[in-house]
Parts: C-alpha cells; sequence; structure tokens
C-alpha cells in the first residue's frame, strides 16, 4: 500500500534533495492563477463579490456572510455535552502554553543615559480562519483564537465556509467553539474570497492586519498573493506526519499513527523512516489491515498510495535523523528505544513526539500544543502558531544628551562611511552648537 524508498548505502556526503524525498505536488504559484481573480473582485466589488464567490465555489445563496449571534448560541447549546468538555479541557491546556509564552516588555541600558526599551505589543485586529471542507476542524478554531486572545488581540474575526447542509452556515461545532470562547464576529465565507474579505474588508466585515490558519490549495495560495497587504502565519498546506523508528517500536502503533494523518486528506503525507526492514514489513502488513477497517478508508489509501508517502530504510537511526531534518515534516514522531536523547537532535519539524505515549492525535487536541504548524519542508525556516504570531516588538530608544555625545563621533563616522552625511549632520547639529 505504501511504497517503500531505499536509501541504504546512499551518499551522504550532500543532504538528500526534494528528488528522493517524498512530497505532495502542490503547485500554489499555479493556483495564484485561479485565486486572482477573485481576490482582485472582492478588492473591487466588496460584498457582492464575496457573496458571487460563495454562490459559484460553495454553492450556497446568502443575503448575509455575518453569523447571528443567535446561531453561535443555538449551536452552543445543542452541542455534544462530552465534546463541550473536551473543548474546555484543550482550551486550558492551551492556555497554561500561551500564557507561559506571553514574554513581557524587556529594558536594557546600554549605556549610562541611553536606553533601549522592547515593547511586546499585541496586533489590533487579525482574521482567523477555519477549514470546513473534508472535515469540520473545529480544533483549528481554538488552536487560532486562544493564543490571539492571550496575546492581547483587541479585535478578532473567524470565517468558515458556508455549509449548505447547515443553512449556509459554517459546521454547527465550529460556531460552538466560537461561542465557547466568546467569539462574536465570524463569517459564513471560505477559500480565497475569505482572505481576500480579510486583507480588503468587505460588507460588515473590517480589514485586518493578519491572517491565520490552515486551509487547501487556494486559501494557501490567496495568503501569498495578499502576503505584504496582510501578514500571515504561513502556508500551511496538506497535513505531514514522519515516523523515526526502529525495531523496538510498536508497528501497529506506527500504522495507525500513519493513518491518523492520511485520514485529513487525499493529499496528507505520511513518511516512516526506519533502519529496521523487519519493522517496516510489520507497518505495511498493519496498513493492509487498518485501513480497510477505517471509516475514511479511500481517503486514506488514496493518501498513502500518493507519491507523499512512503516507508524509507536508511543504513542507521543517525543516518534517520538526517532524513527527518531534510524533509522538516510538519508532524515528527520518535518512536525508537531512546526518543527522548533523539528527539533533541530533530532540529526542522512544526512539532516533536516523543515516544510510544505521545502520538500526533494528542497534539492535534489537547496536548496544549498548538497544531497550526509550517508544511512542505517549511519547518526548516517557520514555526507554528504560537502567541508570538500575535505579538509584535516595538523598540523605544531614550538617549540623554551625555549619552548622545559620547557616541555622536561613531555615529558621523558611519554615516560617512555609507555616504549619507545629512544622517550625520542630524547628530552634529546638536551636539555641535
Amino acid at each position: 500500500m505504501i511504497r517503500r524508498i531505499d536509501l541504504r548505502d546512499a551518499d551522504r556526503t550532500l543532504p538528500p534533495g526534494p528528488d528522493v524525498l517524498p512530497r505532495a505536488a502542490v503547485d500554489v504559484e499555479a493556483a495564484l492563477a485561479t485565486v486572482r481573480p477573485i481576490c482582485d473582485d472582492v478588492r473591487a466589488r466588496g460584498l457582492g463579490a464575496v457573496l458571487a464567490a460563495s454562490a459559484r465555489l460553495d454553492g450556497v445563496e446568502q443575503k448575509s456572510i455575518a453569523v447571528p449571534a443567535d446561531a453561535l448560541r443555538d449551536a452552543l447549546h445543542a452541542l455534544d455535552p462530552d465534546v463541550r468538555v473536551a473543548l474546555e479541557e484543550s482550551v486550558a491546556r492551551l492556555r497554561r502554553t500561551c500564557r507561559a509564552e506571553r514574554g513581557t516588555d524587556t529594558s536594557t541600558e546600554v549605556v549610562p543615559g541611553g536606553t533601549v526599551h522592547q515593547r511586546l505589543v499585541p496586533l489590533r485586529r487579525v482574521g482567523l480562519y477555519v477549514p470546513g471542507g473534508l472535515a469540520p476542524l473545529v480544533s483549528s478554531v481554538l488552536m487560532n483564537v486562544v493564543p490571539a486572545q492571550v496575546a492581547g488581540v483587541e479585535s478578532l474575526a473567524v470565517a468558515s465556509p458556508p455549509q449548505r447542509e447547515h443553512g449556509g452556515l459554517p459546521h454547527p461545532t465550529i460556531l460552538a467553539a466560537c461561542a465557547l470562547l466568546g467569539v462574536e464576529e465570524v463569517y459564513a465565507v471560505g477559500g480565497a474570497q475569505a482572505i481576500a474579505m480579510f486583507a480588503y474588508g468587505a460588507g460588515p466585515c473590517a480589514p485586518v492586519d493578519l491572517v491565520t490558519g490552515p486551509g487547501n490549495i487556494y486559501v494557501v495560495a490567496a495568503k501569498r498573493l495578499l502576503k505584504g497587504r496582510i501578514g500571515i502565519d504561513s502556508e500551511a498546506g496538506p497535513t505531514e506526519i514522519a515516523v523515526l523508528a526502529d525495531d523496538s517500536a510498536d508497528a501497529a502503533d506506527v500504522a495507525a499513527d500513519l493513518v491518523s494523518q492520511a485520514e485529513h486528506d487525499p493529499m496528507a503525507a505520511a513518511v516512516l523512516v526506519t533502519d529496521s526492514v523487519a519493522l517496516a514489513d510489520a507497518v505495511s502488513a498493519e496498513l493492509e489491515r487498518q485501513v480497510p477497517a477505517a471509516k475514511h478508508a479511500e481517503r486514506i489509501r488514496a493518501a498513502l498510495t500518493g507519491t507523499q508517502s512512503a516507508a524509507v530504510l536508511v543504513d542507521d537511526l543517525d543516518h534517520g535523523l538526517e532524513i527527518v531534518n531534510a524533509y522538516a515534516a510538519e508532524h515528527t514522531e520518535i518512536q525508537t528505544a531512546d526518543a527522548a536523547e533523539r528527539a533533541l537532535r530533530v532540529t526542522n519539524a512544526g512539532a516533536v513526539f516523543v515516544g510510544r505515549w505521545t502520538p500526533v492525535s494528542l497534539g492535534d487536541y489537547c496536548a496544549g500544543s498548538n497544531h497550526v504548524l509550517p508544511t512542505g519542508g517549511c519547518a526548516c525556516h517557520s514555526s507554528g502558531l504560537s502567541v508570538r504570531t500575535f505579538v509584535k516588538t516595538v523598540q523605544v530608544v531614550t538617549y540623554d544628551e551625555t549619552a548622545l555625545r559620547e557616541v555622536a563621533g561613531h555615529v558621523v563616522a558611519l554615516a560617512e562611511a555609507e555616504d549619507l552625511p545629512s544622517h550625520g549632520d542630524a547628530v552634529r547639529s546638536r551636539t555641535q552648537r
């Protein structure tokens, strides 16, 4: 079911290239041609363009994009009690980690009379996107909203695709989560038109400063297109899992974890990296057993048999770490006899899950970590969603006369070196009177 790539005895003098590692064929650049006219239309016509796109792409005729307050209240009231308790526990755990990372202002006395104060300032207004295509990702509501709230964002809005089966509103579980978190501004808008709505404003939705949240390739393309007009968290595409495992790993556990992420999307990537042929064989056998029994077997099979998924054989676990770091997965599991030590050597990953009792599914919901993470190899340079995503640093510089006079010569010398003499004159005008 899952193909095998044998990298044993491969040349290890250079990191493995993209032609070696399994990766989904996601062409965001090609999708730009589709989303550009949608975004341009929203910029030109506002709400009318959003409504037209929803009718054409989602099959939903709308008179208003704003979700009524009573729909939010009703959704929360109708929410399954067990689901509500689970959401509340997930929120509580996420708030703990978010508060711990919030940070405080710092002040440094560079010289006597000269200080640089670093202020942590929350963004004014953010737009949070919650997918609602193949699955109603209610957990993404929490992962977006909680860090924004802890950061102190003044104004936040959530957008999620309208659903024909739910009267043109987003999925009721998503609405319930918004109500649970006290989010009152929710829009039934999905896809590229939602990102454009956040960027330009449309109808009751005012423009935002930052857009966060995962989505399909058209959402990703719209975020790339509009970056600069708005800030974005990342271009989060189809989910990925890489499992580094040795012969101490339980094949059923490994297979279950690969299946769990393949369940997201036919384009999801599931990669096993191991030095044990016996484990690779056992995992393949488990996949043949587990996949037919899964509710979304067809979707899972498509993901596991795609070019983005593979079992990769390596010489040893050090070689495996090289592969895992080169791959830079959204989720990296370490299921080895020395998992804790080896996890510390993973430098490129959205999140690392250590040992048998820490599956990616835990992080998807209730670990206290955030599941909005970089994909497509972007973990080599980008981080997952956090409180820091919603906070900017403002430097406040204060020098007195003595401190400026003491450094004036250096400023003038550097200004002359850059052939910007007026920079130096701005200092001279103060110190040579």
